[in-house]
């Protein structure tokens, strides 16, 4: 998969905090034998707004990084500026939408667990049109075609020549919850069914039989990214609509989650067969 803006924008941050601290300066001593503010500097690190090539050359000098290092770091540099498809779009995105939609576009991987709704990777039109006009901010007709042709755009990588792996977990509520009524949950029991199908999308469900499990707190979705240090977790919360992690303490515990609960849930094969009978119930 190729690199994207967002992926080279968080590895230049890796790496320009990785040669400072080899060399054991400071921010405020790197940034001062450049003529940068420790504060910008702590933002290029972290990976954080727009960053400037000449100074990224700079510090990759006083850094002493090899010609190789110096030059690739300068790439990434101008090429974190590249725009993706999404700002293109004449209505207005929320802003952990937008940041969602930047990541998904450069993952290698993504791992959801889903307990209220089935994750919007796989939802039909019409189920995310019933779960957008459920939302406590009453939305225009408008507004929830626009979230939903947003949601419709982002399955495109499900068809890539190149996909990223999609790991579903979902829980057996959001299987038995009836979202927009008979017609819209057969035809969503339809998509699951279609989808499991696809080599690189893995769907599990996890039974009320498993009781108490590891991620009784809420929805997450774990976005993978060409390196382990790029990964970053997006838990689906009511207010602002996400909250996204990324120290390393917190995505290997939620990395731990989802391999608990992959392990609680049913096998493929038993996945399937339960979605199948939900669909020949909704019938």
């Amino acid at each position: 998969m190729a690199v994207g803006p967002t992926t080279r924008r968080r590895q230049l941050g890796a790496d320009l905090r990785r040669l400072r601290e080899r060399k054991g300066f400071t921010l405020e001593e790197a940034g001062a034998l450049v003529g940068i503010s420790k504060a910008t500097l702590s933002r290029y690190e972290r990976k954080e707004g727009s960053v400037k090539w000449p100074a990224v050359d700079a510090l990759c000098r006083q850094y002493d990084a090899t010609d190789a290092e110096r030059q690739a770091l300068v790439e990434l540099a101008k090429g974190a500026k590249i725009q993706g498809w999404w700002r293109s779009l004449t209505d207005p995105i929320p802003e952990s939408m937008n940041l969602m939609l930047t990541l998904e576009d450069e993952v290698i991987r993504e791992d959801h667990y889903a307990c209220m709704y089935i994750p919007g990777l796989l939802q039909t039109r019409g189920y995310a049109e019933a779960v957008h006009r459920a939302s406590e901010m009453r939305r225009s007709d408008k507004e929830v075609r626009h979230m939903v042709d947003i949601r419709m755009k982002r399955q495109e990588l499900l068809n890539r020549e190149d996909p990223p792996h999609i790991w579903a977990v979902i829980d057996e509520a959001a299987i038995r919850r009836r979202v927009g009524g008979p017609g819209v949950m057969r035809e969503q029991f339809q998509q699951l069914l279609a989808v499991s199908e696809l080599p690189h999308v893995t769907i599990q469900i996890l039974p009320f039989a498993t009781g108490a499990h590891a991620a009784a707190v809420g929805s997450f979705a774990i976005l993978g990214g060409p390196t382990p240090e790029l990964d970053v977790v997006f838990l689906d919360i009511l207010a602002g609509g996400g909250l996204f992690m990324e120290k390393q303490q917190e995505i290997e515990r939620y990395k731990l989650a989802f391999q608990y609960l992959s392990a609680q849930a049913l096998s493929f094969e038993a996945s399937t067969a339960l979605i199948r009978q939900a669909h020949k119930e909704s019938s």
